[in-house]
């Protein structure tokens, strides 16, 4: 175990014992996530789908570096099947409930509407009804920076509203913010979600951009700029997501004694129900991401300029205020970084393997 893993593992407190339950975790933020956990000395309980939204081999390959530890348990199943998802809170002994199962892409949802439906509207309110029912200590749950829409205010702010998505994947997260605030006030729920910021990194997806560029450099194809490059990304490395995620696991929101009705603040409720950003507070030009690719794999980009595509928009910028006051920690890793940390997994993974 890593020394500082071991160093995690020691400050493990009676009442953190029970089993997490992470929901998407064959995906890369939840292995990433599982596999920090389970370093940490904690039990996961792991569910995933395994479908074929991208390469089912490299969700095996992670859900197989999780078995190697002891307390990992694994469940595939799609949550969006009611009868399945009860079966698993009934019968699976679990505390706090880190909901990242999701159909992501904000591309894929303008031709494929109806998995948003199914995984992100169905999918969730199977997890609120199951929540419910346990008595869940605690819910976290992925929501993202698409949210903001057609926001222009920078940084974004969780303080401020955010009712004019720019897509369906970003309707469906703004959704699931809505209904947990619901079950929240319903049912005393304790939720928080967590608007995530382009997350990158080793074992990252492979129908995101930092993906596709190194994938398409090394081949000597073409890569596709919208926005002519010049969009600007809050690109925020896997690794900080993680700390993120883990320093407020077992610190559920409390109501907000201050919340007045007719002055409404969007993050916060008198409900037990809050939202954070998680993002790098640095938004960096996506030529620019380019570049640092060009020096890290030795070749140049076939760079094709492309005009902005609907759903998209032109930048993101995390304003990480509240989860520095509240946890002690914003992101930090440079982006120089991170893609050489992601350029060495790559290598890696993808050709050594090979050779």
């Amino acid at each position: 175990m890593h020394p500082a893993a071991r160093a995690r593992c020691s400050k493990v407190q009676v009442g953190m014992s029970e089993p997490v339950l992470i929901t998407g975790v064959a995906g890369f933020i939840g292995f990433s996530l599982a596999r920090r956990l389970l370093e940490d000395g904690r039990s996961v309980i792991g569910v995933d789908s395994l479908n074929a939204y991208y390469d089912p081999a490299l969700k095996e390959a992670r859900v197989a570096v999780l078995r190697q530890f002891p307390h990992f348990a694994f469940h595939k199943l799609d949550l969006a099947e009611r009868p399945a998802t009860e079966t698993l809170f009934r019968g699976e002994r679990f505390g706090p409930v880190l909901h990242l199962a999701a159909q992501a892409g904000v591309r894929y949802s303008l031709d494929h509407p109806h998995a948003y439906l199914d995984a992100n509207i169905a999918g969730f309110l199977n997890v609120l009804e199951g929540c419910r029912h346990r008595a869940t200590p605690h819910l976290v749950f992925a929501s993202s920076s698409s949210v903001y829409g057609a926001n222009t205010k920078m940084p974004f702010s969780v303080h401020d509203n955010v009712d004019h998505p720019l897509s369906l994947y970003a309707a469906s997260k703004k959704a699931n913010e809505l209904m947990a605030h619901a079950y929240s006030e319903l049912y005393r729920l304790p939720a928080t979600g967590l608007r995530f910021f382009t997350v990158y990194g080793p074992w990252g997806r492979p129908d995101m951009a930092m993906f596709i560029f190194t994938k398409a450099i090394l081949a000597g194809a073409p890569i596709r700029l919208f926005n002519n490059g010049q969009m600007r990304r809050d690109f925020t490395y896997v690794d900080d997501i993680v700390e993120g995620v883990a320093r407020l696991i077992d610190s559920p929101p409390a109501p907000n004694p201050d919340w007045k009705a007719d002055r409404p603040d969007p993050s916060t409720s008198k409900a037990p129900w809050r939202l954070y950003n998680i993002g790098n507070n640095n938004p960096v030009e996506v030529n620019h991401v380019v570049d640092l690719l060009e020096q890290e794999l030795g070749r140049k980009a076939v760079r094709t300029m492309v005009p902005m595509q609907p759903g998209d928009v032109p930048a993101s910028w995390a304003d990480v205020d509240d989860l520095a006051r509240d946890f002690g920690f914003k992101p930090a890793t440079p982006i120089e970084a991170g893609i050489r940390r992601f350029v060495a997994w790559y290598r890696d993974h993808y050709l050594t393997s090979r050779t």
